[in-house]
């Protein structure tokens, strides 16, 4: 398994608030940059794709003041993986098209300076304690008020609501593996609440113990788990 990591320097050291909507952007036209054909594979408005990756931000010293996030130096890190090894190397390839190109962001602008490869161990146990890289969202539609819902670790349903989810995306992106007997333990977890394109929705970090099989939980490892995976949620480490 691989993750790329991807160093970005800022004109100036700051961030909008809504740094994953920029992030989106940006492999929105890395992806097109690339080829036609992957953008519409993955980004075609006219169908609801699935997609199998995720990332996560680090962003050193930030500090949120209003709608924008200051940060230490005007450079932040990018961690992202793919459940899809062709995809992945397809992203390596769309990210090298994009190091050095000055990428808009509101009064300011950035760019790719490197592109990083780790390799990362497959997860041979059953049972596994994680950490949430960025927010974990687990989100049930009502279909009779067509309406969402949106479970922190303290609700009642929160793991069976995240197993839906997983099982919807499985299900999608019609992968052969096992769901049953998946689940999620909160170990020491705090709820957030995090702008997802304008809307504020209830989110969860921190340490959970995971359950399930190892040939799901490295598929999760690499693509996210929850709603909202491909605009950076639901990406996590292993710690034991």
């Amino acid at each position: 398994m691989i993750q790329l990591s991807l160093e970005f320097q800022l004109e100036k050291p700051q961030l909008p608030l809504e740094y994953e909507r920029l992030m989106v952007s940006f492999l929105k036209a890395a992806s097109r940059n690339y080829s036609e054909d992957m953008f519409e594979r993955l980004y075609n408005k006219e169908h609801s794709i699935i997609k199998s990756f995720t990332f996560s931000t680090y962003l050193p010293g930030a500090v949120f003041k209003g709608d924008t996030i200051f940060l230490r130096d005007n450079r932040f890190k990018v961690f992202f993986t793919d459940a899809d090894m062709g995809q992945t190397i397809e992203w390596f390839n769309a990210f090298q098209l994009m190091r050095y190109k000055q990428y808009p962001v509101s009064g300011n602008s950035m760019k790719l300076i490197s592109i990083r490869s780790n390799n990362r161990k497959d997860i041979v146990d059953d049972e596994i304690i994680v950490k949430m890289q960025s927010p974990l969202i687990v989100r049930r539609h009502d279909s009779v008020t067509n309406k969402d819902i949106y479970y922190t670790y303290a609700d009642e349903g929160f793991s069976k609501a995240l197993c839906e989810n997983v099982e919807i995306f499985i299900q999608k992106m019609e992968i052969g593996v096992d769901t049953e007997g998946l689940s999620i333990e909160p170990v020491k977890a705090r709820k957030v609440v995090v702008n997802c394109f304008g809307r504020k929705v209830d989110a969860n970090l921190g340490i959970y113990k995971l359950r399930g099989n190892c040939e799901l939980l490295n598929i999760l490892y690499q693509a996210g788990m929850g709603a909202r995976r491909s605009e950076g949620h639901g990406k996590f480490e292993i710690l034991l």
